[in-house]
């Protein structure tokens, strides 16, 4: 497993070595005979109650059935749909202010219940309803297959109910972690476009008030100076060679008070409240002349964009954001700045973003014309994006340690004793914490689903061959009633068909919903452009799988119950 996901996330793998826990054996020897001995308690204590003519007529007798009347049945199973149905609602309307109300363990409580009360009513008119359809019923040996169905219902209801969520828990997991992965190494490539990115406050205050302790602290006056300087500047004055950059660009970006996200958001701040309650609606907006973006977008490989004297456009990726900026475009498409009026050229945002990351996360930059004149007090930062100037990967390495080794590099030495407010991404750095976070979650989940599949498959293929070799005598009869061989087989076929088929329906129908759950949640990792693939990719794992151990089974109770 942990290569498999080491070569999803293609990770260096030279260092790799396989560790086997002692002490996770000892752990589990021990827990496994916690529980041998718990069943051998619970199996005597059974057993103990029964008389000896009951033990040896049990196999001719079936469970009693406790719901016998239909009507009552069909009542539980549309509220049991009608619950379901306000559990799907729930999880995809908004699942992240689900999870702010902290209303998630009910709706899962809620679900298990419906599940268990959708197989309980179930088995008790399933059988009735086909009895009324003649045709179906008194085909081949239909009435003997659905009485073996109907044989152990009470049984059924639990370990399908838990088979049913283990294979929905399979099918979410497995979709969401593949989706997440193939998303990040799509992103890791389209969002790591050059080799490093760094950035400064420009046009530091005096003074600030420290967010976390309240009170005034006040910036050196070294640090007031660098901050009024070129971010080229600011490494050359501390010792570093700008030979090691290439393809090297650099941008002011402004904000301004007369342009806040409130502005921008103009009549949908009621919507924005609900799903962002925590935003910051008075905090300037990001601006960018276009010929400054252009060239960052030149270099990135990114459209480039024109605009007229009176036009502006927002950029944004980041796919919540970018929904409530669409419509909010569409309610205002104005803005006034300099105390003049500009038209969205776009009803929509464009794609775009100048910060590299791991994922897109760009919520609005908004591009004007280079005839809009800002002074330097409201330039926000200073903002510089290039490339290494190195052949290979250990020349790389060696311009990084540069900016990340505090030990021994003398440019982080001088900016760490100045104090200076210096910041920066790098293209390796990204890549080697996005692709150890993920490859952590992946594993997991990856792992999980894969033992999921394998023990709700395993439950069902050993409770079919024991219920067979319980049968065994029913097989018998029907051979001395003169049916013929193959329709024996055919009828062991659809019964062990319909125990793996009924909990794989409705975990299907679960999923559905809880994929979408989960991709709300993680819709600034994984894209839902990435789900189709992902799903496709779970069902072939999930039909091997699944499908190896019917057929083991089939196999195997085909020879259990066969005419010796």
């Amino acid at each position: 497993m942990s290569i498999l996901v080491g070569k999803l996330f293609e990770a260096d793998m030279s260092n790799f070595t396989f560790v086997f826990s002692k002490d996770a054996c000892i752990k589990t020897c021990i827990y496994f005979a916690v529980m041998f001995i718990a069943v051998m308690i619970f199996n005597t204590i059974t057993v103990s109650k029964y008389k000896l003519i009951n033990l040896l007529t049990a196999s001719k007798k079936n469970e009693e059935v406790k719901i016998k009347n239909p009507i009552v049945c069909v009542i539980i199973f549309l509220v049991a749909v009608a619950m379901l149905v306000y559990c799907y609602y729930e999880v995809t309307i908004d699942a992240n202010n689900m999870i702010m109300q902290e209303r998630v363990l009910p709706i899962i409580l809620l679900g298990i219940v419906s599940t268990v009360l959708v197989f309980w009513s179930l088995s008790g008119f399933i059988l009735k309803l086909v009895q009324s359809r003649k045709k179906i019923y008194l085909k081949d040996v239909n009435m003997f297959v659905l009485r073996q169905l109907n044989n152990k219902i009470n049984t059924t209801v639990v370990s399908m109910s838990l088979i049913c969520l283990m294979l929905f828990m399979t099918i979410s997991v497995l979709s969401s972690s593949l989706s997440l992965n193939s998303t990040m190494r799509r992103d890791m490539q389209e969002m790591t476009p050059v080799d490093i990115n760094l950035y400064k406050t420009a046009n530091l205050p005096e003074s600030y008030q420290n967010p976390y302790t309240g009170k005034t602290e006040y910036y050196t006056e070294e640090q007031i100076a660098d901050s009024k300087v070129s971010m080229e500047q600011t490494l050359i004055e501390n010792g570093f060679d700008m030979n090691n950059f290439k393809d090297t660009v650099e941008i002011p970006i402004y904000a301004s008070s007369e342009l806040t996200m409130g502005d921008l958001l103009k009549g949908i701040e009621e919507i924005v409240k609900t799903q962002f309650p925590q935003l910051r609606y008075d905090s300037p907006e990001e601006i960018i002349k276009v010929s400054d973006y252009n060239k960052i977008a030149k270099l990135y490989g990114e459209d480039e964009y024109t605009l007229d004297d009176n036009q502006f456009i927002v950029l944004c990726d980041f796919d919540g954001m970018k929904a409530l900026r669409d419509q909010a475009l569409k309610e205002n498409d104005t803005i006034t700045l300099k105390g003049k009026e500009y038209k969205a050229k776009y009803d929509e945002c464009q794609e775009g973003f100048i910060d590299m990351s791991s994922s897109h996360i760009n919520t609005g930059i908004i591009l004007v014309p280079d005839s809009v004149e800002f002074t330097d007090a409201e330039k926000e930062r200073t903002f510089l994006a290039a490339n290494y100037n190195a052949k290979t990967e250990e020349e790389k390495e060696n311009i990084e340690k540069l900016f990340t080794d505090a030990n021994n590099s003398e440019l982080y030495k001088n900016i760490l004793a100045k104090g200076l407010d210096f910041d920066g991404m790098t293209k390796i750095s990204i890549i080697e914490s996005s692709v150890g976070v993920a490859t952590m979650v992946v594993f997991i989940a990856i792992y999980l689903g894969i033992i999921f599949l394998i023990a709700s498959s395993a439950i069902l293929a050993l409770k079919q061959l024991t219920e067979s070799s319980d049968n065994k005598e029913r097989y018998m009869i029907l051979r001395k009633l003169g049916v013929d061989e193959k329709i024996i087989n055919k009828a062991l076929f659809k019964q062990i068909g319909l125990f793996f088929v009924f909990p794989l329906i409705l975990a299907i129908i679960h999923s559905i919903f809880g994929i979408q759950f989960v991709m709300q949640l993680m819709s600034v990792l994984a894209s839902s452009e990435e789900l189709l693939p992902s799903i496709i990719a779970t069902v072939l794992v999930m039909g091997v799988i699944y499908g190896l151990y019917f057929l083991a089974t089939y196999m195997g109770s085909k020879n259990i119950i066969k005419e010796e």
